[in-house]
């Protein structure tokens, strides 16, 4: 795409509550030791009984605007990438704008799973390449512990909740979005599903007990296969397409499943570790929220820096995947 695209603004937040290896311990067959050495994590936030993802959404939506120095009244455009929303009707964007206190605009959710803010951010290219003078707020935003069976210890230690927000525009000065590039394979779906609830399974009835179905079920190996396969794939094809090569980047932040994955891709892609960002020992997997939110806080603390090329890559449920190309 020839025209600008600025990102104007980053915001992120997570809920207070934490849920520690230690705590996890006392809940599920497992140990600190166990959770570390396999995932990398050590802590997870955990949103509160009172605290829904329109919640966790509206806190990074107004960093955001307050980071591009914008009001909530000037956005022409929501769009909420998230598997947790607030209820199957009415969308969580539609949640988000009442919170924010706007009402008019155009707004809707993006199930691509963890792939669900870049997805967004493509969403928000083709606006605002039809309507220049559109401002487009993009959130990756997730309760994934709501859907969580804590009875499940492959599961159960890598989730956590949180929310990452940007600012999008035509005008303006701040980093530049030069592409993004989706994919997608869905013949491999069965291996990452939450389909209880769906149209495929039925809701319990009064009084039967939740099923398994409900919550999130994968198989690990081969998504891990698959997803560092497709992440180092998506990534080559953004830089060939822009007439990069992976020498050319500053900064690589992958999607932070585990740290395995994060570091199988930066192996892979022969990115030096210094030049990847991870923060998923203190967050977990926040599944859409992953990448705003570890965007925001490598800005934040000078880990990315004015000049850096950066590039973003997820891979999520459905399969999805796709990346994203950042020049400072």
């Amino acid at each position: 795409m020839s025209i600008d695209i600025v990102l104007r603004g980053l915001g992120r937040y997570v809920p207070e509550k934490t849920l520690t290896n230690a705590a996890l311990e006392k809940i599920v067959d497992t140990s600190d030791e166990w959770i570390f050495t396999r995932t990398g994590i050590r802590v997870r936030h955990i949103a509160s009984e009172e605290q829904n993802t329109s919640d966790l959404a509206v806190e990074a939506a107004r960093q955001a605007l307050a980071n591009a120095n914008m009001e909530a009244e000037e956005l022409t455009h929501i769009v909420v990438g998230t598997f947790t929303p607030d209820a199957m009707v009415p969308s969580c964007a539609c949640v988000v704008e009442e919170k924010l206190g706007i009402k008019g605009r155009a707004v809707y959710d993006i199930a691509a799973a963890c792939s669900g803010f870049l997805y967004a951010l493509e969403n928000a290219r083709a606006i605002l390449a039809l309507h220049p003078e559109a401002r487009v707020l993009v959130i990756g935003a997730e309760t994934v512990t709501r859907r969580i069976n804590f009875e499940d210890r492959t599961t159960c230690v890598l989730f956590g909740d949180g929310a990452g927000a940007a600012v999008l525009t035509r005008d303006g000065e701040g980093p530049k979005v030069l592409d993004v590039k989706l994919s997608s394979d869905g013949s491999l779906g069965r291996l990452l599903t939450v389909n209880g609830g769906g149209s495929c399974s039925s809701y319990s009835r009064p009084g039967e007990p939740i099923r398994e179905d409900y919550f999130v079920q994968m198989e690990g190996r081969e998504i891990f296969k698959h997803a560092v396969r497709s992440m180092t794939g998506v990534c080559n094809e953004i830089l060939e397409d822009n007439g990069r090569t992976r020498h050319d980047i500053d900064v690589l932040i992958p999607h932070q499943a585990n740290w395995r994955i994060i570091d199988a891709v930066g192996r892979k892609f022969d990115v030096p570790p210094e030049k990847v960002y991870s923060n998923v020992d203190r967050y977990g997997n926040t599944s859409a929220a992953s990448i705003p939110l570890a965007l925001s806080e490598a800005v934040d603390n000078d880990f990315v820096k004015d000049g850096d090329l950066v590039l973003l890559t997820s891979f999520g449920g459905g399969f999805t995947w796709a990346s994203a190309l950042l020049q400072f």
